[in-house]
C-alpha cells in the first residue's frame, strides 16, 4: 500500500487537549469479522503493525477540516483525528464514512452530536428543524442575532444547528460585510452586537467556521470585530498592530505562496487566541479547543513545508556562514532559525527529531559559532543550543569536544552559554534557571551511555573541567577572596545558589574530576564562607553542598575536610542560630545526624576532639551526646581488642617490649614501631607508644593546636599525604599521637591495672597514679584527638 494517498498520521487528544502523534501509516477502510461492520484500519508503515482500527459506526459524527483532517469521538473524551499527506486521499476515505452513514459527502459534517439531556427531545423534532432558523441578515437584526448566538452556547445540540446555519448560504460572510457598513456609519451598538456575535461563533468551535472566518478576505474583519468590546471604553486597535507594527520578516525570500499565507494565518489566529479573547473560564475552555487544533495543524504544516524546501534552508545556512554577511543581516538569520526552533516544539517527538536531524546535517553548530560577538547574535544562538540540546546532548558534546581546536576558551559555544547563564539581567533569573538545566543536561552522565560510544563520558567531563568549569566557579571564588562575601546582594546570592546547586549535581554525579578540582581551589573552604550570608537560602546551598560531599562517604573528602578544619564555619553558623527553630538549623542538624547514623568515624574523632566543647550544652536533640557516644565506643572497642591481641599472644608482646629496649638510640622511635610490627597490631590509642612519638611531636609543630576564637582548638596538619595517612588511607601508627591543648603529649585512655606489662613500660610511658586523676583530666580536656583504630 505505498499510494501516498493514503498516507496519514494518526492523533489523539490528551487530557491537556493536547494532539498527541500516534504514528504514521496507511489507512484502508476494510469490513472486520470482529467489529461486525466497515472500519477504518491504519497500519504503521515501518512495521505494518496495527495503529488504529475503529468501525465506522452510523451514529459518529465525523467533522472533515481543512481538506486533509478527519475528526470524530469514539467515546466520552476520546477525540481522534487522521491527518492525510493528500487531499484526495481524505477525500476518498470521507466518501467511504459518508457511504456508510448514508450522508452526503458535500457535508463537512455527516451527524449532530446528541447530548444526552436533550436527546428526548431531538427524537420528537420534525425533520425539517435540522436548521437554526437565522434572523435576516440586516443591521436592525443584529441584536436579534447576537441573542440567538449567546443562547445556544449551553446546548451542544443547538450550537451544532447553528453552525450549519451560519455556513449555509455565505451567512457569516454577509454579517462581516455588516461589520464594514457599521464601522463605516460608527454605529457603536451595532458594533459592540457583532463583537457578540463574532466571540459566540467562535465559541461554536467549528472548523469549517474557521476556515472562513480565517481566510485572508475575512480575518482582518474578525479581528475588527474582536475590537469592540461592550466594555471597553474605546475600542482596541489590533488591526493597527497586525498590519503596521507586527512586520513579516523574510531573510530569505519565501516564493511558495501557499506557505506564506499559511504563515500568515498562523500568525493572526495565534494572536486572536492569546491576545484578542478572554482568559476563557473553565465553563469556556472546551469551546475554543477547535481552534487549538487549527493552530496546532497549521504549525504542523508549516514546519514541514519549510523542512522540505532544501533551497530555502541551504539558502538560509549559506548567508549565515558566510563571514562576509552584515551584522544586521545575521541577527534576523539567527532570529529566524531561534523562531524555527521555537515552532518545532508544537510538534510531537517524531516530527521534532525529523526536524533537528535536517538542522543537524546542515550544520547548525558550527553556523552558531559565526558572529558571537554580537550581544543578540549570542542571545539567540544560546536558545537554540538549547533546543539542541534537548534534542540531541550527546551530538551537542561531541561538537563542542572539536571546538578546543579551533577556536579561543572565550568563545567556545559552552562557555558563551555558561557567560549567558551568569550575566542574565532578570532579576528573577529566568533565563539563567534555564540555561542551568540545560548544562545539567549537558554534564549528566546518566545521558552519556550511548552504545556507539563508550569513551563519550570520560572524554567530555575530562573537557568540561579543563576549559569551562573555571567560568562556572569564577563568580563564586571572585565573591569569597580572603573568606568574605565581596557582594550579598539579592541577585548575587540568587546566582550563586544556581553555581552551587550545579556543583552539588557534579559531587553527586562525577567521582574523580570533581574531588581534584576541590581539593585543587580548595573549593569547599570558599563556599562554606557563604554560610555567613545573610540570605538564608544560599547559606543552606553551601550547607547542602558539603553535606552532599560528605554523603559520598569518601576518607578522601574527610580528610580534606578534617585538615581544612572545614567544620568550624558550620559550627559557628549553628551557635549564631542560636535556639530559632528554622530550617537552617534543622539542616545543619541532619548533617551531623548522618555523621553519627553512617559511623563515619574520623569525622566523630575530629567533631569532639575539636568542638565538644561548644556542642555539649546543646540538649534540645541527642545528636552530638550520640556523637560522644559512638567516639566512647570505638575508644573501648579498641581497649578490647588490645587486651585480647595481649591475651591470645603475651610472648609476642614481651619480645616487642624487649626491642624497645635494645633498639639504637639514635634511631627514630616511630619507625622503629613501624618496623617491628604492621600498623594495624598496634592501634593507635595506646599509651604504649606515645612516649615513642614523643621526640616526633616536639619536632613537628605543625601539630599543636591552637586557640580559636570561639574558644575551640585548631589543629594545623603536614601537608605531606604520606605523612598524614598510612597507604591504605588510614592514620599511620607512627604518626598518630595525641596531643592535649598543653602541647604535651596526652595520657592513655587506658586504666591502671589493664596491662600486665604497665611495669615493664615505665620509663616509656608515664601512667598516672590514681584513675580519678585521668577521669577528672579527661573531663577538663574533651577536645583530644582521635586515636582510633580504624
Amino acid at each position: 500500500m505505498s499510494d501516498t494517498r493514503r498516507r496519514v498520521k494518526v492523533y489523539t487528544l490528551n487530557e491537556d487537549r493536547q494532539w498527541d502523534d500516534r504514528g504514521t501509516g496507511h489507512v484502508s477502510s476494510t469490513f472486520v469479522e470482529r467489529l461486525k461492520g466497515i472500519s477504518l484500519l491504519v497500519r504503521a508503515e515501518s512495521d505494518g503493525s496495527l495503529l488504529l482500527e475503529s468501525k465506522i459506526s452510523p451514529n459518529t459524527a465525523y467533522q472533515k477540516q481543512q481538506d486533509t483532517l478527519i475528526v470524530w469521538s469514539e467515546a466520552e473524551n476520546y477525540d481522534l483525528a487522521l491527518s492525510f499527506q493528500e487531499k484526495a486521499g481524505c477525500d476518498e476515505i470521507w466518501e467511504k464514512i459518508c457511504q456508510v452513514q448514508g450522508k452526503d459527502p458535500a457535508l463537512e459534517i455527516t451527524q449532530d452530536p446528541i447530548d444526552e439531556s436533550e436527546e428526548e427531545r431531538f427524537e420528537e423534532m420534525p425533520e425539517t428543524s435540522h436548521l437554526v432558523e437565522l434572523p435576516p441578515c440586516e443591521l436592525a437584526r443584529l441584536e436579534e442575532i447576537a441573542d440567538l448566538v449567546t443562547s445556544v452556547l449551553s446546548s451542544p445540540i443547538r450550537r451544532e444547528k447553528l453552525a450549519l446555519a451560519l455556513m449555509s448560504e455565505g451567512y457569516m460572510k454577509k454579517l462581516l460585510q455588516l461589520f464594514q457598513v457599521c464601522e463605516d456609519l460608527d454605529n457603536r451598538e451595532g458594533l459592540h452586537h457583532l463583537y457578540e456575535i463574532v466571540r459566540g461563533v467562535l465559541f461554536l468551535n467549528k472548523a469549517a467556521l474557521f476556515e472562513v472566518m480565517f481566510s485572508d478576505d475575512c480575518i482582518m474583519d474578525v479581528v475588527g470585530c474582536l475590537e469592540y468590546d461592550p466594555a471597553l471604553v474605546q475600542p482596541k486597535r489590533h488591526r493597527e498592530f497586525l498590519t503596521k507594527t507586527a512586520k513579516f520578516k523574510e531573510v530569505i525570500p519565501i516564493t511558495d505562496s501557499e506557505l506564506r499565507q499559511k504563515i500568515h494565518q498562523t500568525y493572526r489566529v495565534q494572536y486572536i487566541q492569546d491576545i484578542i479573547l478572554p482568559t476563557p473560564s473553565v465553563f469556556e475552555e472546551n469551546f475554543l479547543s477547535t481552534l487549538t487544533s487549527f493552530i496546532f495543524f497549521n504549525k504542523v504544516e508549516i514546519v514541514s513545508m519549510l523542512q522540505e524546501d532544501e533551497k530555502f534552508l541551504t539558502e538560509v545556512f549559506a548567508q549565515l556562514t558566510d563571514e562576509a554577511t552584515e551584522d544586521g543581516k545575521r541577527r534576523e538569520l539567527v532570529n529566524f532559525f531561534k523562531e524555527f526552533c521555537a515552532f518545532s516544539q508544537t510538534l510531537q517527538p517524531q516530527n521534532r527529531d525529523a526536524f533537528f536531524k535536517t538542522l543537524a546535517n546542515l550544520g547548525i553548530l558550527p553556523a552558531l559559532e559565526i558572529g558571537m560577538d554580537d550581544l543578540q547574535v549570542r542571545a539567540a544562538a544560546t536558545d537554540i543550543f538549547s533546543y539542541l540540546v534537548e534534542f540531541s546532548p550527546s551530538m551537542v558534546r561531541e561538537f563542542v569536544m572539536q571546538e578546543p581546536q579551533q577556536t579561543d576558551d572565550d568563545v567556545l559555544l559552552i562557555n558563551v552559554v555558561i557567560k549567558q547563564m551568569i550575566c542574565d539581567s532578570d532579576p528573577e533569573l529566568g533565563g539563567a534557571v534555564q540555561l542551568m538545566g540545560l548544562l545539567r543536561t549537558l554534564i549528566d552522565p546518566e545521558n552519556m551511555l550511548t552504545p556507539t560510544n563508550k569513551t563519550e563520558k570520560t572524554e567530555f567531563l575530562s573537557f568540561f573541567y579543563k576549559y569551562c568549569m573555571q567560568v562556572l566557579t569564577a563568580p563564586l571564588l571572585a565573591n569569597t577572596v580572603d573568606e568574605k562575601k565581596s557582594k550579598d546582594n539579592f541577585q548575587t546570592a540568587q546566582l550563586l545558589a544556581l553555581i552551587l546547586e550545579l556543583l552539588t549535581f557534579c559531587v553527586e554525579h562525577h567521582t574523580y574530576h570533581i574531588k581534584t578540582y576541590i581539593m585543587n581551589k580548595d573549593l569547599l573552604r570558599r563556599i562554606l564562607v557563604l554560610m555567613n550570608s545573610k540570605h538564608t537560602f544560599l547559606a543552606l546551598c553551601a550547607l547542602r553542598f558539603m553535606r552532599r560531599i560528605i554523603g559520598q562517604k569518601d576518607e578522601y573528602y574527610n580528610r580534606y575536610i578534617i585538615k581544612g578544619n572545614l567544620f568550624e564555619p558550620v559550627i559557628n553558623t549553628l551557635l549564631d542560630n542560636g535556639t530559632r527553630y528554622n530550617l537552617l538549623n534543622s539542616a545543619i542538624i541532619e548533617l551531623f545526624e548522618f555523621i553519627k547514623v553512617e559511623d563515619v568515624k574520623s569525622l566523630i574523632a575530629h567533631i569532639i576532639d575539636n568542638y565538644y566543647k561548644a556542642l555539649e550544652s546543646i540538649e534540645y536533640v541527642q545528636t552530638f551526646k550520640g556523637l560522644k557516644g559512638r567516639y566512647e565506643q570505638e575508644k573501648d572497642r579498641q581497649t578490647l581488642r588490645l587486651n585480647s591481641r595481649y591475651r591470645r599472644d603475651a610472648r609476642t608482646l614481651d619480645e616487642d617490649e624487649e626491642m624497645w629496649f635494645h633498639e639504637d638510640e639514635d634511631d627514630d622511635e616511630g619507625e622503629a614501631v613501624e618496623k617491628s610490627r604492621p600498623e594495624e597490631e598496634f592501634p593507635e590509642s595506646y599509651g604504649k607508644y606515645m612516649e615513642a612519638k614523643k621526640v616526633k611531636e616536639s619536632d613537628d609543630k605543625e601539630n599543636f593546636p591552637t586557640q580559636t576564637p570561639t574558644g575551640s582548638f585548631k589543629f594545623t596538619f603536614s601537608h605531606s599525604a604520606g605523612a598524614a595517612n598510612g597507604a591504605n588511607g588510614k592514620p599511620a601508627a607512627s604518626h598518630a599521637a595525641s596531643a592535649s591543648p598543653n602541647g604535651s603529649p596526652a595520657k592513655s585512655d587506658a586504666t591502671p591495672g589493664t596491662l600486665v606489662v604497665k611495669t615493664a613500660m615505665v620509663g616509656l610511658v608515664d601512667y598516672p597514679d590514681d584513675e580519678d586523676e585521668e577521669e577528672e583530666d579527661e573531663e577538663q580536656s574533651p577536645r583530644k584527638r582521635p586515636r582510633l583504630g580504624s
